[in-house]
């Protein structure tokens, strides 16, 4: 597949292959239509027009109709394939096993082990002359025969087995886990699917199946899956960042700039389009293959990376600094992070390890420095013998071994099984939460999860059904409970309604028949205005042949619905040449905007403020109450003659008169109250957060069990809760917010911005003795700030859009709030595996360490051997990692309260587990070492010399130890000090294969292992010593489970998260991630800003000084010169704009008094960082305009800002950046409104 789409990118140019193409029979060659998208606004449409005369034209060159779409003739659809290739992008290439191994050999450990395997080997093959003579010390003698100091290598050799054994261990899981992460990606986009129409009718299919000539339809929300060329729009407008780097959205029309792009959003409005090229010939397929998608060499890939990312990285080349090389590597570095931080348990888990890593290393250097000091003073100074050079060969290979030892106790020590349990722990969750309708974009989101503390939910689609039906309607001034008979309604408001609903409404939004005798009809599209077409078929009317005689393409103007405007109206022509606008929206937004209402004989009637007042009163409170959701529907005639200015939306969608006000029920999901009650009993506290009207969102807060009678919380809206958290200069601050949050549990009319602020205010909050975990709901392009600032972020996957979905961390593909609990409670089910895992791994840890380290010390030679001590590894590192890790979670998790961030991994209960086992494993291998020869009656092993054959006496300790660990284990599955361990033992099978397994593994190495295991075989009756001194443990661990833990205050946890001082740091670089992926190509550029500024920060200090002088003229001319050389730098993108506002922050708090609360962070930028776009765009920014230098005050470059305007919408108008700002704070702008400062933050 993908090589036929790479080979149509290789020889496209070739003559043969226009022939081709021509003899395809298609009147456009694939090298015409790349260059034809490579074009833009007015240049594009002036190439369409010569070449095809119209977009019509390429339709017809292209054989495809602009209405009726291809033909599903599989033939036509395989020849495009070959002529203009598939909508695939090859992906890049996997790292083959090899790689992996070579990567699994880079541990540390491992390199340390493969070098003293080989200085062992070699030193085991050299035999030296003087080895026979007495003098180089008792090194020869015990039992050895000749046979067996020959088999000196065979240690060596067994280290060597044993470190591969790791590696291809670890690279098969390695290997296993980026198969799995394909899978899952091949998943999510195999489920992408996009509207297009084929033989005339709307189908969806899948994204790859796209080909050229295809006509799709693009709606709000979408991410656009091939290039193409705009037949018909309404109101588009697009979000290019992801190949430009602007933020601000981009009109889109046929007659301006009808060109589409592949992988760009439609942030609104809705439309057709022709498809013009597919996967590798599209814009991003373009970049992708500069990119070297196709994996090529890394570094030839990372420098054209740089080059290629969105032309900001192009404005940035000439900007490397001095320290330009450090920068790169930096940015390598990121650049290979995803963007995520580390989540809450990596931390934990790095820090732990780290911790653990320092205590073996030290543990292991003296372990050495011990052995060598003890062989040395015993040979040298009491058995007074000389340093012969005959004998140095002999006394290296002692060295040898000591250091070998050495090494031992470190592999024991480190911990490097906790990287694969978590690996393991979360792939098998991802795996399973699957087939609970979760799909999991990040693993670590996964386990963020379990510590979630609170949810902030859509309610439509998540909580309710998102089956919408009409159940009560004011229509003619009569109240109706149930749809009206329409011989009870006069003709022309009947007809009038009809029209409104059926034109006023996307022409994707379809009824159809139901799928199964006597199911539901078919709702497709938007959910609410099915419910309205619903409206119309009860009333036995038809809305399809109205949109026959009024097609898409004759809309005159449609305003189409988004967060901010909450209605969407549409303008047709009437026969007369005057004009109808059709409105429908939220009731209290369009009852405002109505003059007039349909009264019982259809006649127009005054509608004052008085008579909104009483309907609000009578009909629409009362329907908000039984939890429906109010619409009106309005319209207005404009007369024929002056045609009005449409672009003045405010002027248009005035003076309605309105038709009927309706009420739409969604019911709440039958499992939903259910899941609420187990998320408030798991100690989650669910908010939800709508657009809704106040009282619909009560009650139907009501009815899933948000909120419950005698509660004390609080239901806002988004005016009020934005009026108790600003203060008096339209500031966010934390102490507002803390007051507020804690109790909030509806808020309703929010927007965007509303939830963004409310997960953020959550988030950074300290009040409460941990900080929250929070997680958020959303299917809409405007969740999409809320999301990504979220902890995780769950989308919707039947209703979420595109833009939703890439924003999120686990797609709900059953779009129900149920799948939140599965996902909670399989987060919970990760943290506790890993706690498991960590209690067993720490335990062997600790004995494993101490009786190699005491038994060096005591006996000289450790008694368990390094390739034992390997098998004890890899017994409790991968087979432990993959048998804790697999526990299937049940109920009981949701019990319990979530551990929160700071809670550490290593409770108090787990400690008293771990060192009380300890214990006891030491004073049984103790008392075998020195007593054990006696008590089994055996040859003691201890001061054994070099090369002498195993002891039983040895083989008995070793198999004691690997029994207890067995036994151990199985006291591992319960971390909170539960008495029964077997609890659900048979419901993993995983875990009882993984522990016969080893047992029998262990078997065939004492009876067989010989000489490279250092095992003599054993008899029955000391096997069966071992078994019961194994089966001790369990014994032993219900001793341990009797004693309180609450008594043992000496104990100290382990494993906390970051501190609060490094958490700072962390969140202000998520901050500043948050603003754009084009950002990590602006650092170098950053180098040169922080200097600027910090030359403006003192000349600010200056223009105080002067100021308080009362002349501060030539300090501000000295600060624009500044500026003007900042400008002069290069004419950077938005984000960079963002940046300096949060640099001049950082520097300005370094100049002027340190804030005297947190929430004057806020300070200097009310407004949230996703919206980069708010006001109007008439401010030049910094870099816009270079004003004359003779100005005395800077008083052009930096106009002061207009007042907000009154539509607050990200998107509806054209937008540059404002930032209000409260500049009293510093002390430059107590005198002069135009003071540089105040100037400066103004337009930025």
């Amino acid at each position: 597949m993908g090589d036929m789409a790479n080979s149509s990118v290789d020889f496209y140019p070739k003559n043969q292959r226009r022939e081709l193409n021509h003899a395809g029979g298609f009147g456009c060659t694939l090298a015409e239509l790349r260059s034809l998208m490579e074009l833009r606004g007015a240049e594009a449409i002036q190439k369409v027009q010569e070449t095809y005369s119209d977009v019509n034209g390429l339709c017809r060159r292209l054989k495809t109709s602009p209405t009726e779409g291809l033909s599903d003739n599989t033939a036509d659809l395989e020849k495009r394939r070959q002529i203009y290739g598939q909508n695939f992008i090859p992906p890049k290439k996997p790292k083959t096993f090899m790689q992996l191994v070579w990567e699994a050999l880079q541990d540390v450990t491992l390199i340390i082990l493969e070098i003293a395997a080989i200085i062992s080997l070699g030193l085991s093959f050299y035999s030296p002359p003087g080895e026979e003579s007495e003098a180089c010390g008792n090194l020869s003698g015990g039992a050895e025969d000749e046979g067996e100091s020959e088999a000196g290598w065979i240690e060596g050799a067994a280290i060597l087995l044993s470190v591969i054994c790791v590696v291809l261990v670890t690279a098969f899981n390695d290997w296993s886990k980026e198969k799995q992460f394909r899978g899952l990606q091949s998943r999510i986009e195999q489920e992408q699917k996009f509207a297009v129409i084929r033989n005339g009718q709307q189908v969806q299919i899948p994204v790859a199946e796209l080909v050229v000539g295809d006509i799709a339809q693009i709606k709000y929300g979408d991410l656009l899956p091939a290039d193409g060329v705009l037949i018909q729009g309404n109101d588009l407008k697009i979000d290019e960042s992801s190949l430009t780097g602007e933020s601000d959205h981009v009109r889109k029309s046929v007659e301006k700039d009808p060109m589409l792009l592949s992988g760009t959003h439609v942030m609104e409005g809705s439309g057709r389009m022709v498809i013009t090229a597919v996967g590798v010939n599209s814009q991003t397929g373009i970049i992708f293959t500069l990119l070297g998608a196709g994996g090529e060499e890394e570094e030839k890939k990372d420098k054209k990376a740089k080059k290629q990312d969105g032309a900001v990285a192009m404005e940035m080349q000439p900007l490397k600094s001095a320290e330009g090389g450090e920068m790169e590597e930096r940015e390598k570095k990121k650049a290979s992070v995803p963007k995520k931080e580390k989540s809450v348990l990596q931390g934990k888990l790095t820090k732990l390890a780290v911790q653990i890593g320092k205590a073996g290393l030290v543990m292991s250097a003296i372990t050495v420095i011990i052995l060598v000091l003890y062989f040395v003073i015993e040979t040298f100074v009491i058995d007074g013998k000389t340093w012969l050079a005959e004998c140095t060969p002999v006394y290296v290979q002692y060295f040898v071994k000591f250091f070998i030892i050495g090494v031992t106790v470190l592999v024991v020590a480190v911990p490097e099984g906790l990287p694969l349990a978590v690996t393991i722990s979360l792939a098998y969750s991802v795996k399973k939460m699957m087939k609970d309708n979760n799909l999991v974009r990040h693993l670590d989101a996964c386990e963020t999860m379990g510590n979630a503390t609170a949810i902030c939910s859509d309610k439509t689609g998540t909580l309710t059904t998102n089956r919408m039906t009409v159940v009560q309607s004011y229509l003619g001034d009569t109240h109706y409970k149930e749809t009206p008979d329409p011989s009870n309604l006069t003709p022309k408001t009947l007809d009038l309604l009809v029209h409104a609903i059926a034109i006023n409404s996307a022409y994707t939004t379809k009824i159809l028949p139901p799928e199964k005798e006597g199911g539901l009809p078919r709702q497709v599209g938007n959910k609410t205005e099915c419910a309205l077409l619903g409206f119309v078929v009860g009333l036995r009317r038809d809305y399809q042949p109205v949109r026959e005689q009024i097609p898409e393409e004759k809309l005159y103007k449609v305003y189409t619905f988004n967060s901010v405007r909450k209605s969407m109206s549409t303008v047709i022509c009437m026969p007369d040449g005057g004009y109808r606008l059709f409105s429908k929206g939220a009731s209290e937004i369009i009852l405002k905007k109505c003059t007039n209402i349909l009264n019982s004989n259809g006649e127009l009637r005054a509608f004052r403020p008085r008579d909104r007042d009483e309907m609000i009163k009578k009909v629409i409170e009362p329907m908000a109450c039984d939890g429906l959701r109010t619409i009106c529907i309005a319209y207005r005639d404009f007369p024929a003659g002056k045609e009005p200015d449409w672009e003045n939306e405010n002027d248009i969608v005035i003076d309605l008169t309105c038709i009927t006000v309706v009420g739409i029920e969604d019911p709440v999901r039958p499992e939903v109250p259910e899941a609420i009650r187990k998320c408030q009993r798991a100690g989650i506290t669910v908010r939800m957060v709508t657009g809704d009207n106040i009282n619909t969102a009560r009650a139907i807060a009501a009815k899933c069990g948000i909120i419950q009678p005698g509660e004390d919380f609080l239901c806002l809206e988004g005016k009020e809760f934005n009026r108790r958290i600003r203060n008096e200069k339209g500031e966010i601050e934390q102490e507002r917010l803390d007051k507020i949050w804690p109790k909030l549990r509806v808020l309703a009319r929010s927007s965007p911005t509303d939830k963004h602020t409310l997960v953020k205010g959550i988030i950074d909050s300290t009040i409460g003795d941990q900080r929250q975990v929070v997680a958020v709901t959303g299917d809409g392009t405007n969740d999409g700030p809320a999301l990504k600032k979220a902890d995780v972020g769950f989308a919707m996957g039947i209703a979420g859009t595109d833009v939703a979905k890439e924003a999120s961390d686990i797609i709900l593909t059953d779009d129900n709030f149920s799948s939140i609990v599965k996902a909670v409670m399989w987060g919970r089910n990760v943290y506790d595996s890993i706690s498991k895992f960590l209690q067993f791994q720490l335990t062997v840890n600790v004995v494993a360490v101490i009786v190699a380290f005491t038994g060096a010390c005591i006996t000289q030679d450790s008694p368990l051997k390094a390739v034992q001590m390997l098998w004890v590894n890899l017994i409790m590192d991968t087979f432990a990692s993959l048998a804790l890790a697999t526990e299937p979670p049940t109920e009981a998790l949701l019990m319990r309260k979530p551990y929160g961030r700071n809670k550490p991994l290593i409770s108090r209960t787990m400690m008293k587990n771990i060192l009380g086992h300890a214990v006891y494993q030491l004073i049984i291998i103790f008392t075998l070492l020195f007593a054990g020869e006696v008590f089994f009656d055996i040859d003691s092993g201890r001061n054994a010399p070099l090369h002498s054959p195993p002891s039983e006496h040895y083989t008995i300790i070793f198999n004691t130890f690997v029994m207890m660990q067995l036994f151990n284990e199985i006291n591992a599955r319960k971390i909170h000090g539960e008495r029964n361990v077997f609890d659900g033992i048979f419901g993993n099978p995983i875990f009882c294969s993984i522990v016969l397994g080893t047992f029998g593994i262990q078997i065939v190495i004492v009876q067989f292992g010989g000489k490279p295991f250092s095992c003599s075989p054993l008899n029955a009756q000391q096997w069966l010593w071992c078994l019961f001194v194994g089966f001790g443990e369990l014994v032993w661990g219900q001793v341990i489970a009797t004693i309180p833990t609450s008594h043992l205050k000496c104990l100290k946890e382990a494993g906390h998260g970051p501190g609060k001082d490094e958490i700072t740091d962390e969140e202000l670089a998520e901050d500043e991630e948050e603003i754009d992926h084009a950002e990590r190509e602006l650092r170098r550029g950053q180098i040169l800003w922080f200097r600027g500024l910090n030359r403006i920060q003192t000349q600010m200090e200056v223009v105080s000084t002067f100021k308080r002088s009362g002349s501060f003229q030539g300090a501000v001319r000295r600060r624009s010169s500044v500026l003007s050389q900042l400008h002069d730098v290069t004419n950077i993108s938005t984000p960079t704009h963002i940046r300096v506002v949060k640099a001049f922050r950082s520097s300005l708090y370094e100049g002027l008094e340190k804030p005297d609360t947190k929430t004057s962070i806020h300070n200097f930028m009310t407004t949230p960082e996703f919206l980069i776009n708010d006001y109007i765009h008439n401010i030049p920014l910094i870099d816009d305009t270079d004003v004359e230098e003779s100005e005395g005050l800077p008083r052009r470059r930096f106009r002061a800002s207009p007042p907000p305007s009154p539509n607050k919408n990200n998107n509806a108008i054209d937008s540059g950046i404002y930032l209000n700002t409260d500049v009293s704070k510093t002390p430059t702008s107590s005198s002069s409104p135009v003071s540089p400062l105040h100037s400066m933050e103004t337009s930025l």
